[in-house]
């Protein structure tokens, strides 16, 4: 195990053209870290990624290809010979310029509509985006149908020992009381996505390219104070429908607004229709992915596997009521939702 004070950082800048003035620990575990960097120019991120190099290069080739098609993302500086990464041992790391700006909030609505429109913007930037042979790319297009299968029937396990015999007290009963109307609710969204639209947009992503964020949200973005939106994290794109980022932004926006919203929703579809307008069906396959109940089934294996080390039981507790009361404001939106998608 590698401490954070015999990480090679000394060795690392000196690849660089930069002047270092003081480093600082942003974050860091084991296998990758963030460092702000004072340089006599301006401030650097130094990041040492959990990635496989053939990952990295996959991940830099996408951020070249976003770049070169209108995203703002902080340039990555080359070394003195002229790489995009330093290579130590078995560990990459990455250094680029620190952007400048604000998170944007989803409270104005202004800035809840930068927010959406970056995202459509995001996704048409990535058309004809392929992997380039020698990297590894991270793929999630396709796998929905067998990833969510597995994720629920692993749940289920821990239902019905629970029902059996609830070893989970407070949690257990609360798990035994909600998990049947999640489940009928995931075999439903699982059952759509066997359809004909999923495998058509899939398929379209095959052949044209198209490329996530996986976490595309307020506070991975910066509004500079020239109006540009930059686009942080971009360690985990990987290459999906963009149904992928759509609801994980929604969900985002949702639990920040205390329940789900008919109106939210409608405005972010129109929103994201002027610059990256989905089809009917497409939209459908959205409004199955919201279906499925990510959400709830996620709390449910963080607790089961104590995913979080920190935290007490009070607190899976409390995160389970809070996300299964959230997860329910669906409903009535989820009746509503066809009459919002366009080309009806």
């Amino acid at each position: 195990m590698v401490s954070i004070s015999r990480e090679p950082l000394e060795y690392v800048l000196g690849k660089y053209n930069i002047d270092v003035i003081k480093i600082r620990n942003e974050s860091y575990k084991e296998k990758k870290g963030v460092w702000w960097v004072h340089t006599s120019d301006d401030f650097k991120v130094l990041k040492k990624v959990s990635n496989s190099e053939d990952t990295l290069k996959y991940i830099i080739s996408a951020i070249y290809h976003l770049c070169d098609n209108g995203i703002k993302i902080p340039s990555i500086n080359k070394t003195k010979d002229g790489k995009d990464y330093v290579k130590v041992n078995d560990s990459c790391y990455i250094l680029s310029d620190a952007a400048k700006g604000k998170n944007p909030t989803y409270k104005t609505d202004n800035e809840f509509k930068i927010v959406v429109t970056e995202l459509a913007k995001f996704h048409k930037a990535s058309q004809n985006f392929h992997p380039k042979a020698g990297t590894k790319p991270k793929v999630h297009l396709g796998k929905w149908i067998d990833e969510y299968t597995k994720r629920l029937e692993d749940m289920n396990n821990f239902y019905k020992r629970d029902l059996n015999k609830n070893q989970s007290g407070e949690i257990g009963e609360i798990i035994i009381k909600e998990f049947p109307f999640f489940y009928n609710r995931a075999k439903e969204a699982i059952s759509g996505l066997k359809g004909k639209e999923y495998k058509d947009w899939v398929d379209k992503v095959e052949k044209v390219g198209g490329l996530c964020h996986q976490d595309f949200a307020a506070g991975n973005l910066l509004l500079s104070p020239t109006g540009d939106v930059y686009v942080l994290d971009t360690d985990s794109l990987t290459i999906d429908i963009p149904a992928r980022d759509i609801r994980k932004l929604l969900n985002k926006i949702m639990r920040k607004n205390g329940k789900w919203s008919l109106e939210l929703l409608k405005t972010f579809i129109n929103t994201y229709q002027i610059t990256n307008p989905l089809s009917y069906s497409e939209w459908k396959v959205v409004k199955l992915d919201l279906m499925f109940p990510h959400l709830f089934l996620g709390a449910m294996s963080k607790f089961y596997y104590q995913r979080d080390k920190e935290w007490g039981f009070d607190k899976y507790l409390k995160k389970i009521k809070e996300i299964c009361e959230f997860e329910k404001t669906f409903s009535p939106v989820l009746d509503s939702f066809d009459s919002l998608i366009p080309g009806l």
